[in-house]
Formats: C-alpha cells, structure tokens, sequence
C-alpha cells in the first residue's frame, strides 16, 4: 500500500468525559454514570486516525505549557507523528473539551486555549512539510487565518486541501474556492456556507461554491460526483459506545485513501468511523490499519 504523507493543520484537546443517563436542563443537576479523560482535539484525533491507517503524518498546532500539553504531545509522538511543528506556548493552558455523553450521543464545549494563539509564521514555519506532503487536512478550532494560510501553501505546491468545518461558521469565499472538498455533517453544510434557509442538504450540495462531501453517521456519506450528480455511500450499522471521534475518523482516513479514488476513500472512511464509535474515547477508537481491512473483508 502506498504510504500517503499527510500534513494535518488543527486543534490537540484534552477530552474530559462525563457519561449520565440524560443530558441535564438549565439549572438542573444530575449524578453521573461515570468520568474519563481522553487526548482529543480534531486536529490530533483525525492526525491519530490517518497515522493508525498506516500515512505518514505531520501534525501543526499549539498546547499551552501545562501537564495536559506535555502528556498530548507525548502521546502524538508514542503514535508516530511527526511533532516538531507543535508550538510549546508558555502562560497558555493547553485546549480541552467538555464532553457528556448520554443516549449514544454527545453533547461539547471546547476551551480553546492555546490552540487560538496558533499563527500564520507557524504554519508558514511548517512550508517544507507542505512541499513534501501529499494532501492537507484541516479543520476549524484554530485561528481562520491559520486555515486560510494553510490552504494558500497546499494550492501553491498543488495539494490537495481537505476541509473539515467544525465548529461549524461561516466559511471566508477566499478560502471557500482554495478547498478540494468540504465535508461537513448536515448542520455545519449550511452554517459553512451561510446559505439561505429553506433549501434542503442535497440542494446545498449541488450548488456548493466547492465540492461537498456531507457525513450523515450511520448512514454514510453523500456526495456531488463529476457529472454533478448526488451520490450516496452507505454507512455501517455497529454496536456503539461512544459517537466522539466519529468524524475524525472518517476524515483521517479519507485523506490517507484519497488516492484511491473519491468512491473507495468514502467508502473506507465510513468504515473507520463506524468502526471508532465502536470503543470509548476518541483517540482510542481510532482503527488500525489491520482492523479496517478485516471489517471491510467481512461486509462483503
């Protein structure tokens, strides 16, 4: 297999996970089922995803110089991942994310913490690895201007740039027309766009500014093909423990199999989401490598 070289621009979070019964009201206090802390961030987590699937990765961003950013960065390198551009921010608490988890769905609150003090320099800081890579994924938990830099330096050496838009907000049109594809769930395509109310997913799409690839969980994926026709890849009915990393699977191995063609990376991504809502935490349940060609092998 060829071992694609990613360079994945984002956020390095740490998760601190509290599942209940419910998700409270406003004002209302619950007793836990239980508490966990995991590494998360959607830059790190889609940089683990796309490592385990065997690319070779180079992660930019920024922890503050506190436990949490020392233990992350740590652990980005125990999982192969180039780190030399992670910026060590002093005074700074590293990025973290509130997360409950209850009826199989989550409910976030991110603290961005250092991840919003990463700069245009140290994403130019990073141009060689942008030179040698052979796509840029991205998302939207740093600085915009970041994201806007990173995409100008893939256009320049003619990479393709994979946008994840969450959080979900309104796309600049500057960086609207530098995306190879977008791939928002149902709720980040319209926020992305900033387009008018009443017109349904599918429509977006079609008339998207940039190509689109929307997430629809379990029921997979759908897309504009060349002949601007919708078309819709089927997702993977598993067991489920915790829905977190979902997306971050799936655009990690989106960019790692993009080579093969959009048909077969869509597909292979839907399975290694489906295969990381399958283990708690998100990081944790991104698959191996291993692990995904044995789940494909057996849906046949």
């Amino acid at each position: 297999m060829l071992q694609a070289k990613i360079v994945v621009i984002g956020s390095i979070n740490m998760d601190l996970v509290t599942r209940a019964s419910k998700f409270p009201r406003a004002g209302e206090t619950l007793l836990g089922n239980s508490f966990h802390r995991f590494m998360g961030g959607k830059g790190a987590n889609q940089a683990i995803a796309a490592a385990r699937l065997g690319a070779d990765v180079c992660i930019v961003g920024a922890v503050g110089d506190d436990d949490f950013g020392y233990e992350m960065t740590t652990n980005l390198c125990r999982e192969g991942i180039f780190t030399e551009h992670i910026q060590t921010l002093t005074g700074l608490p590293s990025g973290m994310a509130n997360i409950t988890v209850a009826d199989d769905e989550n409910s976030i609150i991110v603290i961005a913490g250092a991840n919003m003090y990463l700069t245009v320099a140290d994403i130019e800081a990073a141009e060689e690895r942008f030179a040698e890579a052979d796509i840029i994924l991205s998302q939207l938990e740093i600085p915009m201007e970041c994201v806007i830099a990173a995409s100008k330096l893939a256009a320049k050496y003619n990479k393709p740039f994979i946008l994840n838009p969450a959080p979900a907000r309104a796309i600049p049109k500057e960086l609207l027309e530098q995306i190879t594809i977008l791939t928002p769930n149902r709720y980040e395509l319209a926020a992305s766009l900033g387009a008018p109310q009443g017109l349904s997913p599918e429509e977006l799409i079609l008339k998207s500014p940039c190509p689109v690839l929307m997430t629809s969980g379990s029921k997979g994926a759908v897309y504009k093909d060349p002949k601007g026709r919708l078309r819709h890849v089927s997702g993977f009915k598993v067991q489920t423990s915790d829905t977190t990393g979902a997306s971050d699977a799936f655009n990690g191995a989106l960019a790692v199999f993009w080579h093969e063609g959009i048909d077969i990376a869509v597909r292979k991504a839907c399975a290694a989401a489906a295969l990381s809502i399958t283990r708690s935490g998100a990081q944790n349940g991104m698959p191996f490598e291993f692990e995904l060609s044995g789940f494909l092998s057996s849906q046949k």
